[in-house]
């Protein structure tokens, strides 16, 4: 039961479980047994259910195919060696999936449905949380326009449906990132902080490019001036020069990132210095010419910590540390994996336990 809606639920007959070895999975292939969903119309939330994972039947004319009003998030529950289920920071996430649906014109999403949705979901499909050192279970909550009209206008009815994935490490191994200039991921006054649909969609063709110069991703500038970095593929990005952590600021073309804050937030308690402002190409250069750049890697809930070790950039590569030197993220990145283990103090209180 929700503060909002009860909750029906319909459990799958037989778990799908054991047909997969889900410390070994591929990230985003195979799903749990069961999907939330929750039905808005009439200007109310009006159904909430949980059942088995399925293909949900949809009309070609439906409104987030042809408009684009589709914003989602990304989170992820961890198990801990006594077989305790949590989730990381979901009220962030659950904050943030707002901010999008009021930026996109799509109703908000009462915490009581987030929440209760959720947690029903992951104590059906906790035996889905894999246990390896890298492993979780990676949860997609999203909200999609449902009307069945052609015609741009805002739609009247919504689904908002969560549903889940093992998951292991995004990145294999450490990433080079090619500047662009070219293309854009966000403009000022758009929805660049925000996590529609369309801002990844956009992404694809200049990553596409990057990858047949061999690439892994893109490092975006800023639209206005190209002079400044702003994220990395899909991720926040950072730089360590000297004994600093620098992160571009916050802005309408960036997003807020649940990693990025945590790292942030871990950085200021263990003393470091930390800058949030614009970073420009010529000093992370400068930086490196003058063997001061120490670090380079993305954040976000997907990669947690994605190791940069090289930067094209005008038909040039720079060459960054080798992960082996790399104290700052890689403590980070093994400090926030023991606490979602349950290995280390949560002082921060950022887990919250399902089951």
């Amino acid at each position: 039961m929700t503060g909002t809606l009860d909750i029906t639920i319909e459990k799958i007959k037989k778990s799908r479980v054991s047909d997969y070895d889900i410390n070994n999975v591929p990230f985003g292939k195979c799903f749990s047994d069961h999907m939330f969903v929750a039905e808005y119309a009439d200007g109310k939330w009006q159904k909430a259910y949980i059942k088995p994972y399925a293909d949900e039947p949809m009309s070609y004319a439906t409104s987030a195919f042809h408009y684009g009003q589709a914003i989602f998030e990304g989170m992820k529950a961890y198990k801990n060696e006594a077989g305790e289920v949590s989730l990381f920071r979901p009220h962030t996430n659950f904050e943030r999936l707002n901010k999008s649906a009021i930026r996109m014109a799509m109703p908000e999403i009462p915490e009581e449905l987030f929440m209760g949705g959720l947690m029903e979901l992951i104590k059906l499909d906790t035996d889905w949380v894999p246990t390896s050192e890298t492993g979780s279970l990676y949860i997609r909550p999203f909200l999609i326009a449902t009307d069945e009209a052609i015609g741009v206008k805002i739609s009247d009815t919504y689904k908002f449906i969560i549903i889940s994935c093992p998951a292991g490490k995004y990145y294999g191994e450490p990433i080079k990132v090619l500047v662009e200039t070219n293309f854009y991921r966000a403009v000022k006054g758009g929805v660049g902080f925000v996590k529609a649909a369309g801002n990844y969609g956009r992404s694809l063709y200049p990553t596409k490019l990057a990858q047949q110069k061999g690439y892994q991703q893109v490092i975006w500038t800023d639209s206005e001036t190209q002079q400044y970095f702003e994220e990395s593929g899909t991720m926040n990005v950072m730089f360590v020069i000297g004994d600093t952590l620098l992160t571009p600021a916050l802005s309408d073309t960036i997003l807020d990132g649940v990693t990025r804050s945590s790292v942030l937030a871990l950085a200021r308690d263990w003393g470091m210095k930390v800058e949030e402002r614009k970073v420009s190409i010529k000093e992370v250069f400068e930086a490196i010419e003058a063997n001061n750049l120490k670090e380079v890697f993305g954040c976000g809930t997907a990669a947690t910590i994605a190791h940069i070790i090289g930067i094209g950039h005008n038909g040039k590569d720079y060459a960054l540390p080798p992960v082996a030197d790399r104290k700052f993220s890689t403590k980070v990145d093994e400090t926030l994996r023991n606490i979602r283990k349950g290995k280390a103090e949560d002082k921060m209180h950022w887990m919250v336990k399902v089951i």
